[in-house]
């Protein structure tokens, strides 16, 4: 009688940018490099951190903190606007690198991305050789470094890239595993988040040897169907798979203003801009859209949408300001604007759809 073998782990890497944002600029602006660096708003105003450089994140600035905050922590930092058409430029480039080993990439952001190498032979079957040899290609291409983790499933290969930042690597084999995920902080795991953590606390579980000591059952009980999946996590199990193709559901660009609009003619300007910016990914995804949604937040942070869907694809960033100015007509006025976007939605990939026939040719 035979018996089958168990199917060997399977192998995923997980690509980090390190500060990406902040590193470009460094990289195009010489005099920037070993600065400390924030991309993000205007500091005086309602400015946000959209990366900072390593140099400034010793003073503790981190992304999503207000510039105003960073500034107060950092009086010497340089602040600079993103330039979000060149990081989308250099993140192609380095997906392209990523699909040079492996048709198997699921991007998570502009600098971050999952990789299955499972079955690969080359660089003698081992990941750890893959994610060294991506490394360093896209140093060699972009002139940018990168972090890697190598392990057996998506959530402990993301943490793992994370252990030897910046530009560095960090292996979690099956062996490993067990050992690794008892001391780590419940923080750690990716899909906790500071509320659950501050719950987890509250029970008694502060790290993933806690976390283990708990039922499924009690999970569930306490946080529905997430107590399932972090039963799982506390076990090493994470089935979830590289997906290589994503579907979009929508592709859109906002922009929050340093001082509240009233001027319809302002606003429109800063509609249509955003309108170019999202069509221009539209274009760059090989994308069609059927639907446009105005976004408008006022002073007060209230919000509101409006949306129309056409019978035929816009064809052109142009062919959606009409909609545009009459979704804005639309648009309640008594307070002040502090925000505007615009989303394409509805959408099918462009090869797809036949050219329409002209019949006047």
């Amino acid at each position: 009688m035979t018996t089958s073998k168990p199917p060997s782990p399977r192998k995923i890497i997980h690509i980090d940018m390190d500060a990406f944002y902040a590193s470009v600029e460094q990289r195009d602006f010489p005099e920037l490099r070993g600065k400390p660096l924030v991309v993000g708003g205007d500091p005086s105003g309602r400015g946000v951190v959209a990366a900072a450089s390593y140099e400034v994140r010793q003073f503790g600035v981190r992304s999503a903190m207000s510039c105003y905050e960073a500034r107060k922590r950092c009086p010497e930092v340089i602040f600079v606007r993103p330039r979000f058409d060149v990081y989308r430029a250099v993140s192609n480039d380095i997906r392209q690198i990523m699909y040079r080993l492996t048709p198997h990439v699921e991007p998570l952001s502009l600098d971050e991305a999952y990789l299955d190498v499972t079955g690969l032979q080359v660089h003698q079957g081992s990941a750890t050789l893959m994610a060294n040899w991506v490394r360093a290609e896209i140093l060699a291409h972009t002139g940018l470094t990168a972090s890697a983790g190598v392990s057996f499933n998506k959530m402990l290969a993301k943490i793992a890239s994370d252990i030897n930042k910046p530009n560095g690597i960090a292996v979690i084999t099956p062996a490993d595993a067990e050992a690794f995920i008892s001391t780590l902080p419940i923080e750690r795991f990716h899909g906790i988040g500071k509320a659950t953590a501050q719950r987890l606390h509250a029970m008694g579980i502060n790290n993933g040897a806690d976390l283990r000591s708990m039922s499924a059952t009690v999970l569930v009980q306490e946080f529905g169907k997430r107590g399932q999946f972090y039963h799982d996590i506390a076990h090493g199990r994470d089935e979830r798979a590289v997906k290589s193709e994503r579907t979009h559901k929508s592709v859109g660009s906002e922009t929050t203003f340093t001082e509240n609009l009233n001027d319809d003619d302002a606003l429109r300007v800063q509609i249509y801009e955003q309108n170019e910016d999202a069509f221009s990914q539209l274009q760059k995804k090989q994308l069609i859209a059927y639907t446009i949604t105005l976004k408008i937040k006022y002073a007060d942070f209230t919000q509101i949408t409006r949306s129309h869907t056409l019978s035929t694809a816009f064809d052109s960033a142009e062919s959606a300001h009409y909609w545009l100015d009459k979704l804005f007509s639309d648009i309640p006025r008594q307070l002040p604007i502090r925000l505007v976007g615009v989303t394409f939605s509805s959408l099918v990939p462009a090869a797809q759809v036949l050219p329409q026939l002209n019949l006047f040719e």
